[in-house]
């Protein structure tokens, strides 16, 4: 198992090691063990699941606190461009997005910790997301901001994706007060 940190500090990319032979491959997906050597020590309270249609964007969602979550996110079916936006107040990455691909051929493992707002676009039908919550899911804590926000600046390759009517509503982030 390989892992890699990205420019924005605390967001980290794992790559499993894959076992393959005639018969498929074999690869660990979580490990609370070698996770915890990479500083991923957190306990996970929910898994996720979504189906989506090519060109299906969801986000950028999070939870304030005490509600916030951090996410071990990848993708087991197709490919998704997978989004996160530092909402860290005290960062200097504040209100910057690091963007990864993830999909059923390259196995990625995103760990987006709290304090980052997150996203994803499918980039092929019947794209199954995955994701791993440290955190329940709370109606009154939950946030968004604008998908397609000018000062985010958000570079998602895909001119008119299918977005909730909640997402077309979210804060611009000038609007958005982070509690991070």
């Amino acid at each position: 198992m390989e892992v890699k940190q990205v420019f924005i500090p605390d967001l980290l990319i794992v790559q499993p090691d894959v076992f393959t032979d005639p018969r498929g491959c074999f690869f660990e997906t979580y490990n609370k063990q070698k996770f915890k050597q990479f500083g991923i020590e957190s306990e996970f309270m929910q898994d996720n699941q979504s189906v989506s249609s090519k060109g299906t964007l969801r986000g950028l969602h999070f939870q304030n606190p005490p509600f916030q979550q951090g996410k071990l996110v990848r993708v087991i079916k197709g490919s998704a461009l997978d989004i996160a936006v530092d909402i860290r107040k005290k960062s200097q990455y504040y209100g910057k997005y690091f963007s990864i691909i993830l999909s059923e051929k390259n196995n990625k493992i995103f760990w987006i910790p709290p304090g980052f707002a997150h996203g994803f676009l499918s980039l092929e039908n019947n794209t199954i997301f995955v994701y791993k919550c440290t955190q329940i899911y709370n109606k009154e804590s939950e946030k968004s901001i604008r998908w397609d926000d000018p000062d985010l600046n958000i570079n998602w390759e895909y001119k008119n994706p299918l977005v909730s009517e909640r997402d077309k509503a979210a804060d611009s982030f000038k609007q958005f007060n982070s509690m991070f």
